[in-house]
């Protein structure tokens, strides 16, 4: 199947530039175009955002212009971005605006925009809400809304105010909600706001299948010496390191920059422009391991990321499968390492479950763990069904570092995969 397939206006089709849709835009875009309300469940990294927003651009060229007929919410600043970048790839032979709307920057860039006018406006709910309530915008013409991962959304607190958004959008709309998963607060919401919707659904829940898992217990107190021990032992591309705290992430990216290696740290006290440069370091290659939190990583999008590391263990599995969702993406493999202390037990049984095994328990060799014994840690077997063969790893100590297209110096990039 192809984008002609869907029957969008040519000016929309020649913005894209892969030749196959994904399922979740084979499934979404025919309804979407249908006008219909989409409830979706997709995890990042599936295409949703040219889901929803390609058959958004075909309505709005093949309609009359006449203030902001499409407002899209997203919960961080980055996906916003990120949004909105896509946005302008895919309308590029229209003429169709788009504008970000986000704290942590001047308004007057964002008061200058508005006045010049937008078709489609991008926003995190809490500044949305600051130019509501300064009679800065005006949403009465909308016709779509998007709420793109709206669980999260709801994890970082924003449920009120996108309530008190909803009261400033017509009731006559079109509303496309998007989320990886259905906690009960979530499913309340889209209740509240859907009129007959279509569920699009494409693995709401399950790690992908490209990723293969290793869980190396270790005390809480030498999982840095582990960190840095593993680091110089695996053949890596680009690493994403989640801490739990903004305060761990800071301190380890610079404690990585003195062993040697180019990471930077990605963290919620970071000014915007921090923030937008350590992921653009990180896309552009001049960093190889980036540092975060989970909702500072929140909608990340870069490619060619070989290895997630949880230096932490998440708080719930739906965080350990957003977590190592940036790995293993289109059909690529990655590896997943999680470093787990003894007080981590319940999590990951919990993890091991929903992998759908019992992920491979792996000491470092030669690693001194001092009295601590690695193999007498999270021993219970999960009662889950064993992961694919292709994915098994045999190796129960991790070898040292190859040489090979992968490998990345403490002192130089990798060499820039084709197409990347």
């Amino acid at each position: 199947m192809s984008f002609e397939h869907f029957s969008l206006h040519p000016h929309v089709v020649s913005g894209v530039e892969y030749q196959a849709p994904t399922p979740i835009q084979e499934q979404a875009i025919p309804v979407v175009l249908a006008r219909r309300d989409v409830l979706g469940l997709a995890q990042t990294g599936t295409g949703k955002t040219a889901a929803f927003m390609l058959p958004i651009l075909d309505r709005l060229v093949r309609g009359q212009p006449g203030g902001i007929r499409a407002l899209i919410l997203a919960p961080t600043r980055e996906l916003a971005e990120q949004i909105h970048q896509a946005t302008v790839a895919f309308g590029r032979h229209t003429k169709v605006r788009s504008i970000t709307i986000y704290g942590g920057v001047s308004k007057r860039p964002q008061l200058a925009a508005l006045r010049r006018g937008a078709d489609i406006v991008i926003a995190c709910p809490g500044r949305l809400l600051d130019h509501i309530d300064d009679g800065a915008i005006d949403l009465s013409h909308v016709e779509v809304l998007v709420l793109d991962e709206a669980d999260r959304m709801c994890d970082m607190g924003f449920l009120p105010d996108i309530r008190r958004i909803l009261r400033h959008v017509p009731a006559r709309r079109q509303t496309l909600f998007f989320c990886a998963t259905m906690p009960n607060d979530i499913r309340g919401l889209a209740q509240s706001i859907l009129h007959d919707p279509t569920t699009v659904q494409v693995d709401p829940i399950a790690p992908a299948k490209t990723v293969s898992h290793a869980l190396y217990p270790v005390p809480e107190t030498q999982k840095t010496n582990l960190l840095l021990a593993l680091l110089k032992r695996t053949a890596t591309g680009r690493v994403l390191v989640f801490t739990r705290t903004k305060h761990r992430a800071r301190n380890l990216a610079l404690i990585l920059a003195k062993a040697g290696h180019r990471a930077a740290a990605l963290q919620g006290n970071m000014s915007q422009v921090q923030r937008q440069a350590a992921i653009d370091g990180f896309r552009g290659r001049r960093y190889d391991i980036l540092v975060a939190t989970d909702v500072a990583a929140r909608g990340i999008d870069v490619t060619g990321i070989t290895h997630v590391i949880n230096v932490d263990v998440p708080n719930t599995v739906d965080a350990y499968t957003h977590r190592i969702g940036r790995t293993g993406r289109a059909d690529q493999v990655g590896e997943a390492f999680t470093l787990a202390s003894p007080a981590d037990g319940l999590m990951i049984r919990d993890i091991d479950r929903a992998v759908g095994a019992r992920i491979e328990r792996r000491r470092l060799a030669d690693f001194d763990y001092g009295t601590f014994e690695p193999e007498t840690q999270f021993a219970t077997r999960a009662p889950a069904a064993a992961l694919p063969r292709s994915f098994r790893q045999p190796i129960v100590a991790a070898a040292p570092r190859p040489s090979g297209a992968l490998y990345v110096s403490r002192h130089r990039a990798a060499p820039r995969a084709h197409g990347a």
